[in-house]
């Protein structure tokens, strides 16, 4: 029997390493501390240095860390490199680097890419060179720790790099460091993703798709070009999801050697009397505002629904979503008010100076067209958001048991409305809801149910389709609905139900529902997903040894 193969360091790079942007962060930060117990302080992060003269609230900086080795960084391949702690839990050693200088470079870069792995650079555009210059650089830092700290094959070294944006550290070490084993993990495809995003189906037809067609097509040829290359010549390939490994097997012509699903850290929860008093106090912000944008008092039992996420429209879900409040909102026998918050990070100018004067005043707002936002979009007429509210009818008007209230700013803590992180409005939601169409696994369900907030969301999220193994329905603390490319009237109308029937729940009932949901959330934390990541590290060692063999 094989030996099962452990590294000794660990180096993973991300574009959020020490960068909140989306669900990586999440990802790659709560897994850091369970990493960190097991690889204390040889488990090293590297990131973009994005920041510019401004402090990183993520990032603590040590100069007297590693002194010696930003030195020569700096001499021997001209590239400033901070390093410090990630301001997480576990704190594990974070790298940024400024990649800029390797942008006069890059044409030449990309040629050498091109000779090496057949990478195509030459359609890029957008964000492409930047992340590419990014990717190259953690490859060069890696190569810099190796060589300066006399590192060898011995000492089991994996370097994981995590979406196409890092792909060319990828084909840096494996080209100049070879000894190193190379992981990459796709947390969505990008032509999957885009195929979607352009209202094409993508499941009924995924079979007839041809990845490389598809991405001429969607102009997606370069970002296309280095994940499918990178999935390839990587010593362990992995994805986060069943669904989005099927993806892979078309799209990119790769089965994923592991699925590798997120999992979480619970810390970030409060624990006990703190719990109910933050669920209190955010419960209290969320009627406060509601009521003052309203105009009038909201009911003491009143129901808070809420989703959130990126702002992609449709992939998230968020158009069925709204219909589907319609459909409950005409449903005769739903007795409770529900005040449904749309969590979604839009183009916005600030917050409503009329809703900060009402609130800091506690006085409702009067002789207002709008009951909707509580912060200025740039483009009210054009946004999908309220342009689906006034579509479905939805006025606000204290006659009506459904409310939508839009939230268009991202929550940090400094939104100028509610002022709380959006951790600190979740706890305070009763049902959260995430009818994604393109969720490759799907941390906003997750994080409900980890604050014990019970959630529904689809079988086309990777969370859905873990989770459906044990409860399909929202009174067992998570319902999975059944979603395909052409059942969106289907879906609203169950989601719709799904609401009412939750809606219709006793307080005892309610209590048993949150509960479950917190059982769930138990079954997704890192201790219990970890292996799948011992597994990947595994096959990546074992496959370097069968690569340096055969050159």
């Amino acid at each position: 029997m094989e030996k099962h193969l452990k590294p000794e360091y660990i180096f993973e790079t991300s574009w959020e390493v020490c960068n909140m942007v989306g669900g990586i962060y999440t990802v790659l930060s709560t897994r850091a501390a369970t990493l960190q117990k097991s690889n204390p302080d040889k488990l090293i992060f590297i990131g973009p240095e994005v920041w510019g003269d401004k402090k990183n609230p993520y990032f603590e900086e040590t100069p007297d860390l590693y002194a010696d080795w930003i030195a020569f960084t700096q001499k021997e391949y001209n590239l400033k490199i901070r390093v410090g702690r990630w301001n997480i839990h576990g704190q594990p050693i974070s790298v940024l680097v400024d990649f800029w200088p390797l942008m006069d470079q890059k044409n030449r870069i990309y040629g050498e890419v091109w000779e090496q792995t057949g990478v195509d650079s030459i359609h890029a555009y957008g964000d492409y060179d930047e992340a590419s210059m990014f990717g190259y650089s953690t490859g060069m830092i890696i190569e810099s720790f190796y060589r300066f700290y006399k590192l060898t094959a011995k000492q089991n070294v994996v370097a994981h790099f995590n979406e196409w944006m890092t792909t060319f550290g990828a084909f840096y070490i494996q080209k100049n460091v070879p000894a190193i084993a190379t992981l990459f993990t796709t947390h969505a495809t990008s032509i999957g993703r885009s195929i979607a995003g352009n209202n094409k189906p993508l499941y009924d037809y995924l079979n007839e798709y041809n990845g490389d067609q598809m991405a001429r097509e969607l102009n997606m040829i370069s970002k296309h070009s280095t994940e499918k290359i990178a999935a390839h010549l990587v010593d362990c390939f992995t994805t986060v999801s069943e669904i989005t490994g099927i993806e892979c097997e078309q799209l990119l012509d790769k089965v994923p050697h592991i699925i590798t699903p997120d999992g979480f850290e619970d810390d970030f929860v409060p624990k006990a009397k703190n719990f109910d008093k933050g669920r209190k106090e955010a419960r209290s912000s969320l009627k406060k505002v509601a009521e003052t944008l309203l105009g009038y008092t909201i009911n003491d039992d009143a129901l808070f629904f809420s989703t959130a996420g990126r702002y992609e429209f449709r992939n998230k879900g968020i158009d069925r979503f709204i219909e589907s409040l319609k459909y409950l909102s005409q449903n005769t026998e739903l007795k409770k008010e529900i005040i449904v918050f749309i969590m979604v990070p839009a183009h916005i100018a600030g917050p409503r100076a009329d809703l900060l004067t009402a609130l800091a005043n506690s006085t409702p707002l009067v002789d207002t067209w709008n009951r909707y936002t509580t912060h200025n979009l740039h483009d009210n007429y054009n946004d999908h958001v309220l342009s689906s509210i006034h579509w479905y009818h939805f006025t606000n008007q204290q006659s009506q048991k459904v409310k939508v209230i839009f939230v268009p700013s991202y929550l940090d803590g400094k939104d100028g409305i509610f002022n709380k992180s959006y951790y600190d409005m979740l706890i305070g939601m009763d049902l959260s809801l995430f009818p994604s169409y393109y969720e490759p696994w799907g941390y906003t369900p997750l994080e409900s149910v980890a604050f014990g907030v019970p959630t529904i969301t689809t079988d086309l999220s990777g969370f859905g389709q873990w989770v459906s193994s044990t409860p399909q329905h929202v009174e067992l603390g998570v319902g999975v609905i059944h979603r395909s490319d052409y059942n969106g009237y289907q879906l609203a109308n169950e989601l719709a139900a799904m609401m009412f029937d939750f809606a219709s729940l006793s307080d005892k009932d309610v209590k048993k529902v949150r509960k479950n949901a917190s059982v769930i959330a138990e079954r997704a934390l890192w201790k219990h997903f970890i292996q799948y990541y011992d597994q990947a590290y595994h096959i990546a060692l074992s496959n370097k040894k069968i690569r340096l063999k055969k050159s």
